[in-house]
C-alpha cells in the first residue's frame, strides 16, 4: 500500500492546513547518505542567491524574512550561534578597503553628533519608557539598543542589569524589526533627498541601529558613504562600555561584567595595514569583497531569525517606546546633519 501524500486527504480534493504545510516541509529525502528536506533546500537556494552577482543587502534581508515566516528557519542554533562572529569578521575585512586619514576625519565629525545623539536618547528613552509604564529593564535596554548600536549594545547592558531572557528577547525583536524597516527606507529617503554620500553615511551611522544594517544601507548607497558609516558607527560602538559602567551605576548592579567589543581595534588594525603598508594592496579588494559577501549573509541570517514568536514577544508598548525613540532620533539628526554637513 503506498503511504498518503502530505497533501492528500481522505476525501476527493485535497485540504491544505498548517499541520499539512508543516508535513510537506518536513518530508525527508536520503541524498548521499545526507537527510534533506524541502525546508532545508528551500534556505540553502535563498542563501546562494543571496551569494549571486544579483545578491544585495537588502535583498539578503527580505529572502531571510520570508524564509523565517514562511517557511521556518532550518538551523535557528547554529544561525544565532554564527551571525555575530560573521558580522564581527566581516566589520574587520572592510578595514582593508578604508585610510585612516579619511576615516579619522569622518570620526571627529561624527564625535558631537554621537554624544548628543547617546544622552539624548537614553533620557527620552527613560522617561518614554516611564510614561508608557514599561518593565525598567526592557525600557533600558532599548533605549541602549537605539542610542549605541542595537543588539550589541542589548547583549553587553543585560547582564550588566541581570535581565531574564525575555526581557532580552523584547529588547531584541524591538530593535531587530526596526532594523529590517530602515535597511529598505534610509537608501529611499537618502535617495530622494539627494543627500551626499557624506551626509547619508553620517545619518545611517546615527539614526540606524545595528552595525549590520547601518553596512548593509551604507554599502547600497555608495562607497564613500560606507567608509563614512562604518567608521562612525564602530567609534559610537565603543560608548558600550562607558554606558555599560553607567548603567551599572544607576541599577546599583554589583560586579557587573563589561565586555569590550574587541572586533573593533581589529577594523582600525586592518585600516592602518590598509594605509602603511602599499604592498596590501593588490590583495585588498578580494578580502573586502569577501566581507560584503559575508555582511550579505549576516543579514541573510538575521533575517531567519525574525521568527513569529518573537514578533508576538515584543508586545504593544515596547514596539512604541522602540518607533518613539527612533523616529525622533532618525528626525532630528537628518534635520540637523542636512543643514550643516555639506
Amino acid at each position: 500500500m503506498k503511504s498518503a501524500h502530505p497533501l492528500s486527504s481522505s476525501g476527493s480534493k485535497p485540504v491544505f492546513t498548517a499541520d499539512r504545510w508543516a508535513a510537506l516541509l518536513a518530508h525527508r529525502w536520503e541524498i548521499r547518505g545526507l537527510a534533506v528536506t524541502p525546508r532545508i533546500l528551500i534556505f540553502g537556494i535563498a542563501l546562494l542567491i543571496c551569494l549571486s552577482p544579483w545578491g544585495s543587502p537588502p535583498l539578503a534581508l527580505a529572502l531571510g524574512l520570508v524564509v523565517a515566516l514562511v517557511i521556518g528557519n532550518p538551523f535557528p542554533a547554529q544561525s544565532r550561534r554564527y551571525t555575530s562572529k560573521l558580522l564581527q569578521w566581516s566589520v574587520v575585512g572592510l578595514g582593508f578597503g578604508m585610510n585612516a586619514q579619511t576615516a579619522l576625519q569622518a570620526g571627529r565629525e561624527g564625535l558631537l553628533f554621537t554624544v548628543v545623539s547617546i544622552l539624548g536618547t537614553l533620557t527620552l528613552g527613560f522617561l518614554v519608557g516611564r510614561w508608557l509604564g514599561i518593565d525598567r529593564k526592557i525600557s533600558h535596554l532599548i533605549s541602549s539598543g537605539t542610542a549605541i548600536c542595537g543588539g550589541s549594545a542589548i547583549a553587553a547592558v543585560g547582564p550588566v542589569i541581570q535581565a531574564e531572557e525575555g526581557q532580552m528577547s523584547v529588547a531584541l525583536g524591538t530593535v531587530f524589526i526596526l532594523n529590517s524597516v530602515a535597511l529598505f527606507l534610509f537608501p529611499a529617503v537618502g535617495h530622494a533627498l539627494q543627500m551626499s554620500q557624506n551626509q547619508f553615511g553620517l545619518w545611517a551611522a546615527i539614526a540606524i541601529h545595528d552595525t549590520s544594517s547601518v553596512v548593509g544601507a551604507a554599502s547600497h548607497y555608495g562607497d564613500q558613504a560606507l567608509q563614512i558609516a562604518t567608521t562612525v558607527k564602530l567609534a559610537r560602538a565603543l560608548w558600550i562600555i562607558p554606558v555599560a559602567l553607567g548603567t551599572a551605576f544607576f541599577f546599583k548592579t554589583k560586579e557587573a561584567k563589561v565586555k569590550l567589543p574587541w572586533f573593533i581595534l581589529g577594523f582600525v588594525g586592518a585600516m592602518l595595514l590598509n594605509t602603511l603598508v602599499p604592498a596590501l594592496q593588490p590583495f585588498t579588494p578580494a578580502i573586502v569583497k569577501l566581507a560584503k559577501l559575508g555582511l550579505t549573509v549576516t543579514l541573510f541570517l538575521i533575517g531567519a531569525g525574525l521568527s513569529l514568536a518573537v514578533l508576538r514577544s515584543v508586545g504593544v508598548r515596547p514596539f512604541v517606546q522602540g518607533i518613539l525613540l527612533w523616529g525622533v532620533v532618525s528626525a532630528a539628526s537628518l534635520w540637523v546633519i542636512l543643514h550643516t554637513v555639506v
